[in-house]
């Protein structure tokens, strides 16, 4: 995986699909995961994307992000099974504590949607070069500004953690300690923070100028470095993609 993407080359048949309905399936698996109601329908959507992420070759690199996101999904069980006020069916009782089926219920669906997020947006970023993201946008008539704006966002949290493994090295080469129990890592924490909030500064500023340099704010038109890809059957599957969320819609407007 390149140190400054969270894109994984590999040849796989999702690694060669057309972006946009890479973004595509995004938006539609999220929207289908909030407008089925069903745990076992949620499921099966969260099922689709994992598919998909072994399909791919990238599963392994979603679940520390899935690991993660138990935190958030701890938090939704604790207030919806104790404090939701659908609550009536309870589970069971601790003292004061009393923890409810039906919210219970609730933190499952939600906790399901959360994964569903994580690994449809695992399918368009770790399956994508940023680069061909862009210039697909760009090539559908994206302004190169909102472009480059998007490209920063990809790359901004593996360039910062590039950066503090970089500074942590040297700094751990001068003496400092940086391993150990968690108090020594807090202590360690700030004192590498500043450096990599300065560099991150001066990365910013060296990529403005470059990009004056090169014309970037200019109105002629743009070339591209890499050869436009065609993508067959890309129009097919977005319409198959986009034809599944009206029909969720419509469906759950009549049921």
């Amino acid at each position: 995986m390149d140190a400054l993407t969270l894109y994984v080359p590999r040849d796989s048949l999702i690694h060669r699909l057309d972006p946009l309905t890479k973004i595509v399936y995004v938006a539609v698996s999220i929207a289908a995961a909030y407008l089925l109601d069903s745990l076992l329908e949620v499921l099966l959507v969260v099922l689709v994307s994992m598919g998909l992420l072994l399909l791919g070759k990238v599963f392994r690199n979603i679940l520390p992000v899935i690991a993660l996101s138990f935190l958030l999904i701890l938090s939704i069980v604790i207030v919806q099974g104790f404090f939701n006020p659908i609550n009536e069916t309870l589970l069971y009782e601790l003292g004061p504590i009393k923890f409810y089926k039906e919210g219970l219920t609730v933190a499952v669906r939600l906790a399901m949607r959360v994964i569903n997020m994580v690994c449809a947006f695992g399918v368009l970023l770790l399956t994508t070069s940023p680069t061909e993201l862009v210039e697909r946008l760009q090539q559908k008539g994206m302004s190169p500004k909102i472009g480059y704006v998007i490209l920063s966002v990809l790359q901004i949290i593996p360039q910062l953690r590039a950066t503090y493994n970089k500074i942590q090295d040297a700094q751990r080469s001068r003496g400092m300690e940086t391993e150990g129990n968690l108090a020594v890592r807090v202590k360690a924490f700030f004192p590498l923070l500043g450096p990599v909030i300065l560099n991150a500064l001066n990365d910013t500023r060296e990529r403005s100028i470059a990009l004056d340099v090169r014309g970037f704010d200019r109105s002629t038109p743009k070339t591209y470095l890499n050869e436009a890809k065609k993508y067959p059957y890309s129009l097919v599957m977005n319409g198959v993609l986009i034809v599944i969320l009206i029909g969720l819609i419509v469906w759950r407007v009549i049921a």
